[in-house]
């Protein structure tokens, strides 16, 4: 034996004495000699002895293990601890008391929406420590929770320090190629904290021992090799099995120096924790119990032990606020975690109880807890001497594995109910399936070497025998089986659990009466009408809807809009299903409307936000939180946003928004709010400014330069009614000279907006496009941008209808039916507002029955009809209307009070001159107002005929230059 592993022994033979002789001897027989091999066998012998007789007992488990659980409950019973260290996140303390108030599994979380002294694109951060009810974590809490006197320390890094430790972090992409089931996303991106990972980091060491062991995955091989054979050992066998195994993973983990150095550096900071609460409480190490990875159990760093020689200078926390809470959990999350086989927590929950049954250990559960037994009386605890355990693992290691006999009735119970399930599923399996899948079972257990089929091998029979070509329900065979080993088991909060903001939105909903926390989906129906207290319970879901994943709260009828509320509305709220968001919410404020204000100033103000951004959060800060102060706030945003942007991306959106926010201003408010109104000038004059350049661009799509028109045109009387110049349009139009087709046609549809440009001569152009075969295969790309047009001008629609008229009926086929697929979907996509006005344009034009269509003939192709000149009558051709119509001027007459009655048949005509002298005192009031002071000319025996205008103007220069001034100023 070398010198080294006599001194760490302590005396030359030592406790293990026995068992370094035999691997000595084993390793020169195998070796031929002393090398590497003779190291770590010695090795691993020597951190047993090591961790045995460390005076702070040491309880090695491993994550989410039966057989650590039973161990625990065990232990805890005859030793009585008085202090219990847990290898666990210690700023994760205060939240495990309120585990009482959940049913099992949920997961501790702290949380940081902002990092401060991490990347920025780190954030949000996220850690996550589920607990289950068979974990020997579990066990610990609950007895130092529940026992008087019991201190209970976590003694683990912190989350701060899980991420300062981890400099090398990258976010990694989700798998795209099979999306992971819902029950198996509840922890998120969340990074995983678990109490005793103990897997081998060797690939081929675990390869090798999955091939030997005829397994598939290290779950099985852990259950049937480990789990088994620890169920029903003592105290002293376990705690060395596990000491040995943590020690073999250790020694032949591959030399990744980050992760050792993380390792490393836990084992430091938890001694270091713990030898601190010795010195400062004064408790007694043979009173303490250290629950710990059995991984970290073998450690061999300077720090080890109470009485380490080395001290660890534990690194400050960032200035990253954290928040801590309770998530739901589920078998599959945790599988999805870890890397576990699927099933495998749910196996290890069927195998926990019944290893309870078979050596009817009293396990702790949480006072209050749902299935919390009253306390049992505490048992007389056991002295014991750590560093006088006998040696127990040589015997471990020699002894035959214990051949359990076949349980036949419970492999008889398997079988009759997975093909009961199978059948409700849609299978067509009957009871000769069954006996099947009985025997199937026992023939792979023999075939894998062992004498009593383990559940792993009765899901490959199952699946073997009954599984079919295509599924013909929701769960395979495979699925089927995890169900039936336990089930999928998902945790769930309670209510006193929850932060602040998810009981408020608890007590805010209480009035629909439902419950909330079950999962599933509930039917909620909300008669606004007959119960007005339920408009509250509307807001609260609006903002839910907002707020949540997509599905949490889903209207099914009602709809709100601005300026618009639902007298009804109908909602399936599956609340209870996403309460993990649920309560990630409540991290960020104390209720719906402060996280809602925070997201929208968060989005208006992120540095990749535009403007159509900034709007989106003006309207919904509008919609669900009303008042003026966030909107006009965020309108003022927008403005600055606006003005800074160089593309016309988000031209579309800002149209679309711009209009809806105006509409509903000019319908509720007296006048307009500031914001807005700048918003449409500073619009009007960057739209116009980007115009040229966005019709030449080839970046810009004809939607998005429509959308510019749609803003200029729209809100052009806004504009220049708050002092905007009508030229620059006229100047960015005519500085506009577009190559593309769709975008030519929609300058053509400008032009003629402003008055440029005659519809007759745009129907002309259209004809000479269709005249030039060379242009015949561009032309439907014309009439897209004829459809995009009228958005910014619909008037244009019948010349549209015309212009699409004309190319079905004269383009070719070939260039025709290519096109259709593309008007359609253009139509659908991008225009799908503008339908309705092209089928009532269409509608007006077209005949309304199909039997007239064949005789029909296009307005815009019928020939024009001659224009008949008629004489002109010497009188005028309005008095002979009045004697046909008598009673329209005599009620004229009356209410004038005229009663010489109607003129005698053939009576001259009273021309306007004679009213003129009948009536002089209004030509009178005239020639004042004009300053004419000719007076009226004498009468003569006949009237001289009238002279010319210009002989008019000479003789009364003053009347000429006051008509001349008035119509200047008009």
């Amino acid at each position: 034996m070398s010198a080294d592993h006599a001194a760490t022994s302590g005396t030359p033979e030592g406790a293990f004495g026995a068992l370094r002789g035999q691997l000595q001897r084993a390793a020169t027989e195998f070796a031929g000699g002393p090398d590497a091999l003779e190291d770590i066998l010695l090795g691993m012998v020597d951190d047993v002895d090591r961790a045995v007789r460390e005076p702070l007992e040491i309880f090695p488990v491993c994550h989410h293990s039966p057989a650590s659980a039973l161990a625990m409950a065990r232990r805890l019973r005859e030793k009585q601890p008085k202090v219990v260290y847990l290898e666990l996140c210690e700023d994760m303390a205060p939240l495990l008391t309120e585990l009482r108030n959940c049913r099992l599994p949920v997961a501790v979380q702290a949380f940081a929406g902002k990092v401060d002294g991490f990347p920025a694109e780190w954030a949000p951060l996220s850690v996550v420590a589920p607990i289950t009810e068979a974990s020997a974590e579990y066990q610990a809490i609950a007895y130092a929770l529940d026992t008087p006197g019991v201190e209970l320390v976590l003694v683990d890094r912190s989350a701060d320090h899980v991420y300062q430790w981890d400099t090398s972090r990258t976010r990694q992409e989700p798998d795209t190629d099979e999306e992971a089931p819902e029950d198996a996303q509840l922890h998120g991106e969340a990074v995983g904290v678990e109490i005793g990972d103990l897997r081998p980091r060797f690939a081929e060491l675990e390869e090798h021992l999955l091939r030997h062991g005829r397994v598939r995955h290290w779950s099985e091989w852990w259950h049937q090799y480990v789990e088994v054979p620890l169920a029903g050992s003592d105290h002293n066998t376990y705690r060395q099995a596990m000491f040995l195994i943590g020690s073999l993973f250790r020694r032949l983990a591959p030399g990744d120096e980050g992760r050792v150095r993380v390792d490393e550096d836990r084992e430091r900071y938890m001694w270091t924790r713990m030898r601190e609460h010795l010195a400062e409480s004064g408790a007694e190490p043979a009173d303490c119990l250290y629950v710990c990875g059995a991984f970290h159990a073998a450690s061999r760093v300077a720090e080890f032990g109470v009485e380490g020689t080395d001290t660890f200078t534990i690194s400050p926390r960032t200035a990253t606020t954290w928040q801590y809470g309770l998530i739901p959990s589920s078998h599959a999350a945790i599988e999805a975690q870890f890397g576990l086989a699927a099933g495998s927590v749910s196996i290890a929950a069927t195998e926990w109880t019944k290893g309870l049954k078979r050596s009817r250990t009293r396990p702790y559960l949480l006072a209050g807890q749902k299935g919390a037994a009253k306390k049992a009386a505490s048992t007389k605890a056991v002295a014991s001497s750590p560093g006088a355990a006998p040696d127990r693992l040589t015997s471990f290691l020699q002894q035959a594995p214990a051949l359990d006999t076949l349980d036949e009735a419970e492999l008889l119970g398997w079988s009759v109910d997975i093909v009961r399930a199978a059948r409700r599923n849609g299978y067509l399996a009957s009871t000769a399936d069954a006996i099947a899948v009985f025997e199937t079972s026992i023939l792979l257990a023999g075939m894998r070497d062992r004498a009593k089929p383990t559940p792993y091998d009765f899901q490959d029979a199952a699946v073997t025998c009954i599984e079919k070509d295509a599924v013909p329900g929701r769960r395979d065979v495979r699925r089927l089986v995890e169900i039936m080993m336990g089930g999928d088991r998902i945790g769930q909060v309670g209510y006193d659990a929850l932060p602040p903001l998810a009981r408020d939105v608890h007590d805010r909903l209480a009035p629909l009466g439902l419950k909330l926390q079950q999962r599933g989906v509930q039917r909620a129906l909300l008669d606004i009408v007959s119960r007005p207290e339920l408009t509250a319970c509307s807001d609260v879901l609006w903002m839910l809807r907002r707020l949540l994943p997509h599905g949490a709260a889903r209207p099914i009828m009602g709809e709100r809009k601005l300026g618009e509320r639902s007298l009804q509305e109908s909602w399936d709220l599956a609340i209870g299903t996403h309460q993990r968001a649920l309560i990630e919410l409540g991290y960020e404020g104390v209720s719906l409307e402060q996280v809602l204000e925070q997201r929208l100033r968060r989005e208006a103000y992120a540095p990749q936000a535009t403007a159509a951004t900034v709007l989106a959060a003006v309207e919904d800060a509008t919609l669900h939180l009303g008042g003026k102060r966030l909107a006009d706030e965020l309108g003022t945003h927008a403005l600055k946003v606006l003005a800074s942007e160089r593309t016309v991306d988000g031209a579309p959106e800002v149209l679309r928004r711009v209009r809806r926010l105006l509409a509903y201003y000019r319908t509720h408010e007296p006048v307009l709010p500031q914001w807005i109104e700048s918003f449409a000038k500073t619009g009007y004059a960057h739209y116009c400014t980007l115009l040229p350049t966005a019709f030449v661009d080839e970046d810009a799509t004809v939607g998005q330069v429509a959308a510019m028109l749609g803003f200029l045109f729209g809100m052009e009387s806004l504009a220049l009614s708050l002092g905007c110049d009508r030229t620059q349009l006229e100047l960015a139009v005519a500085q506009s000279h577009p190559e593309d087709p769709a975008k030519t046609a929609l300058l053509w549809a400008a032009r003629v907006q402003l008055g440029t440009l005659s519809r007759a001569e745009l129907r002309a152009r259209c004809m000479e496009l269709l005249d030039n075969p060379l242009v015949v295969p561009a032309y439907p790309r014309y009439l897209s941008g004829f459809v995009h047009a009228l958005e910014p001008v619909p008037g244009l629609a019948d010349v549209v209808v015309e212009a699409v008229s004309n190319a079905f009926g004269r383009l070719p086929d070939t260039v025709l039916l290519p096109w259709l697929p593309l008007l359609i979907t253009t139509l659908r996509s991008q225009a799908g507002d503008l339908a309705p006005l092209l089928i009532r344009e269409a509608a007006r034009i077209f005949p309304a029955r199909l039997a007239a269509l064949d005789a029909w003939t296009p307005p815009w192709l019928a020939e024009a009809q001659p224009v008949v000149r008629r004489p002109e009558p010497r009188a005028p051709r309005g008095v002979a209307l009045l004697p046909a119509h008598p009673a329209t001027c005599d009620a004229l007459a009356e209410l004038l009070g005229c009663t010489d009655g109607w003129a005698a048949p053939g009576s001259p005509v009273v021309e306007g001159v004679a009213l003129l002298t009948a009536h002089p005192a209004t030509c009178d009031a005239v020639a004042g107002l004009l300053g004419c002071d000719d007076g009226w000319s004498e009468p003569v025996g006949t009237a001289p005929p009238a002279p010319p205008a210009s002989a008019l103007a000479e003789r009364h220069p003053a009347t000429a230059a006051a008509w001349e001034s008035l119509l200047a100023h008009t």
